[in-house]
């Protein structure tokens, strides 16, 4: 992440945070917000957050030993630290809550960007990587600069400068987020546009963010290990909508942009006063695809909006993507963009990294690569896929361990309509048994009427997976690589193993060839 400065003023940190009460020590300035003890640099504030695994309180001594002048705990951790305060000078503050205390410092500590930036937030069940990229495109293409931030790339300073999301994370912690809106604005950048997911929201990672525009693009079950049910997965997200009535005016219009094909926007719509604009395919909506055709791994639609009509093509397969489409031409609508420029800016978008991207290195089968690792994820794809393929479908993929396990079967039912030949494999299992987790996506090809070793196969190791696909795939066929998109590791236990799933698929593509 980028570096800036540490502020002058010590209020700039503390000044922001919410029920704070200074234990001991005196407000000083700091070089750093840091969360993860190991980070830490001489003169910086440690946020002691009380995690899922462990607590941050339990390394405060660590982080003054790292060089730590000030920490900020919690109030009901009070045992872990209050002995700290007789036994060293830095500063302790105490508040009621760390997590929202580490949003308010890191946006404190980096001068308050979002408030210089227009920020339009993206969330939803699937979608959201997409529709960020097209609506950065869009705005960028029309003259708007715009930074933006997903689980696949950051940039923040256009689409050259972009890197690869490292991180396994969707929504990144507070203070790198807010680190990347700083720099946002250093480039000059006048929107960000971010992917705000359940958990990002639910964790206050994106507090601070003054979002103006919300964009809801689907709903349907998912994170339920986290979030417990459907209902509070989908509250989760609501904070995005009712964030948009607590953040300050800006020279930017306020939106709330809704899928109005989905049911749940009723809800979303409900939660804000900002003016809504609706887009869909089916329902009547502000924002409309009609006519819409496939064409491979394209499609062409026409665009209706209150501005006129006008004919599209998009290197973007499938509905699904269409409606993204549609999301970013409603954001741009509500920022003043013209028809002109909404549908110029969707004909030139270059598409997504390992969002439905094919591999080429010679072979006489298609090789696609995708993100897709829920249940309609992988539908949307397959479904795509289906009718561009002459031959037999192949689906090669697996399933995270310690995540909502409800995907498993219900991927291995989608994989059992929709594919010919199912590959099931690691993705990351991380401390779960993986044989465990392959057996729960097996179940569900088994009720959908698929039997072992006719149907499908087990190949644990993801490379031989690939290559256990590409040796028997035949001309015609497709061959999808679901579920690790550009992550650069495959995790097993603590370890994060490197991979590249791309960068795999073409080295045994390229070893098949020399066959």
């Amino acid at each position: 992440m980028a570096a800036f400065p540490a502020r002058t003023a010590a209020a700039s940190w503390l000044a922001r945070l919410s029920g704070a009460c200074v234990v001991s020590g005196r407000p000083v300035p700091v070089t750093a917000v840091c969360y993860d003890s190991r980070s830490v640099v001489p003169g910086a504030l440690f946020v002691a957050v009380p995690g899922f695994e462990t607590d941050g309180h339990r390394y405060l001594r660590d982080a003054l030993q790292r060089g730590a002048t000030a920490l900020l705990v919690q109030e009901d951790r009070r045992p872990l630290w209050e002995a700290l305060a007789g036994e060293t000078d830095a500063t302790i503050v105490a508040v009621p809550d760390a997590r929202r205390a580490l949003a308010q410092a890191a946006a404190g500590f980096y001068g308050g960007p979002a408030r210089k930036l227009g920020v339009i937030g993206v969330t939803g069940t699937d979608g959201k990587t997409t529709t960020v990229h097209l609506i950065a495109h869009l705005l960028e293409s029309a003259g708007r600069p715009a930074g933006f931030m997903s689980s696949v790339a950051f940039s923040a300073s256009g689409r050259s400068e972009a890197r690869l999301n490292d991180t396994h994370m969707t929504t990144l912690e507070a203070p790198e987020i807010q680190a990347q809106l700083a720099a946002m604005v250093e480039a000059g950048r006048r929107y960000a546009v971010l992917e705000a997911s359940s958990h990002g929201l639910a964790l206050h990672r994106v507090d601070e963010c003054a979002f103006d525009v919300a964009v809801f693009t689907t709903l349907s079950s998912d994170h339920l290990d986290f979030h417990g049910t459907l209902e509070e997965y989908r509250e989760a997200k609501g904070r995005l909508f009712r964030m948009l009535d607590e953040s300050p005016r800006k020279d930017v219009s306020k939106a709330a942009v809704l899928n109005a094909d989905d049911p749940a926007s009723a809800y979303f719509r409900s939660l804000t006063r900002a003016p809504s604009v609706t887009y869909a395919i089916d329902a009547p909506a502000d924002v409309r695809a009609e006519s819409v055709e496939a064409q491979g791994l394209a499609s062409r639609f026409r665009l209706a909006t209150p501005a006129g009509s006008g004919d599209v093509s998009v290197r973007l397969a499938g509905r699904y993507n269409v409606s993204n489409c549609l999301a970013a031409a409603a954001v741009g609508l509500s920022q003043g963009l013209s028809l002109d420029e909404i549908v110029r800016g969707l004909e030139t978008f270059p598409g997504v990294p390992a969002r439905l991207e094919p591999i080429e290195a010679g072979q006489p089968f298609r090789v696609v690569v995708d993100i897709a690792s829920t249940p309609e994820a992988l539908r949307r794809v397959l479904e795509v896929l289906r009718p561009a393929t002459e031959g037999r479908l192949w689906a090669v993929f697996g399933c995270a361990g310690e995540r909502d396990p409800g995907r498993r079967d219900g991927m291995g039912r989608v994989a059992g309509e929709l594919a010919d030949f199912t590959v099931l494999t690691n993705e990351d299992p991380r401390r779960e048994n993986p044989d465990a987790i392959i057996e729960a996506i097996a179940a569900g090809l088994r009720q959908a009427g698929r039997e072992d070793e006719r149907d499908f196969v087990r190949v644990p190791d993801r490379r031989e997976a690939l290559r256990y696909a590409f040796q028997r795939a035949q001309p015609g066929d497709t061959v999808l690589l679901a579920g690790k998109g550009t992550e650069p590791s495959i995790i097993i236990g603590r370890e994060h193993v490197p991979w590249d799933e791309r960068r795999v698929a073409r080295e045994l593509l390229a070893e098949l060839g020399r066959e």
